[in-house]
């Protein structure tokens, strides 16, 4: 499971602190075992339930995400030196996470994806943040996961969440135009 997840997201190959990669990765496992989710349901399932028929799935967009505050990151190091000091391991682990809680927000019905009863209660960057927890992740990243949506307006205390909860928008806000 872990090499075709490895294979689906490279981009944990990325984080370079051992135990911050392994915890991130097995977010992804575990929440896939404990919500049912097969690798060809996650090259299905829709990145958001707001744009109706998106053909970009979960996978596609936390990649783009992810990538998209590593430039972000890039930038920041040669223009500002250090100025902004970014923990590049932290945003990428919350960059592949931030949206690891629709695993529990959506279900199945009739072939479709729709809000799960869970869903329905928490939405994905609170399940996240709190599944993400429970794995052990340091609460910078935690903080990300919980950060990136309407959920942390005005709570992005760190750099690295203003830089995910960004590229997450840029990202949704192309894909609805």
């Amino acid at each position: 499971m872990i090499e075709e997840l490895l294979r689906l997201m490279p981009e944990f190959k990325l984080i370079k602190d051992a135990k911050i990669k392994e915890k991130t990765i097995n977010v992804w496992k575990e929440a896939m075992k404990k919500s049912g989710w097969t690798f060809d349901d996650l090259r299905q399932m829709p990145f958001t339930l707001l744009i109706e028929r998106t053909s970009v799935n979960i996978i596609e967009h936390t990649r783009a995400v992810a990538r998209c505050a590593l430039e972000i990151a890039e930038v920041f190091g040669k223009e500002y030196d250090e100025k902004i000091r970014i923990n590049r391991d932290y945003l990428l682990a919350g960059a592949i996470l931030h949206d690891v809680g629709k695993l529990f927000e959506y279900k199945r019905l009739k072939g479709k994806f729709v809000k799960s009863e869970e869903g329905k209660l928490l939405r994905h960057p609170i399940s996240g943040a709190a599944f993400a927890s429970q794995h052990g992740l340091p609460q910078e990243v935690v903080h990300i996961i919980a950060a990136h949506s309407k959920e942390g307006d005005g709570a992005r205390n760190t750099v690295e969440a203003v830089i995910v909860n960004h590229a997450d928008f840029v990202n949704f806000e192309a894909l609805e135009i």
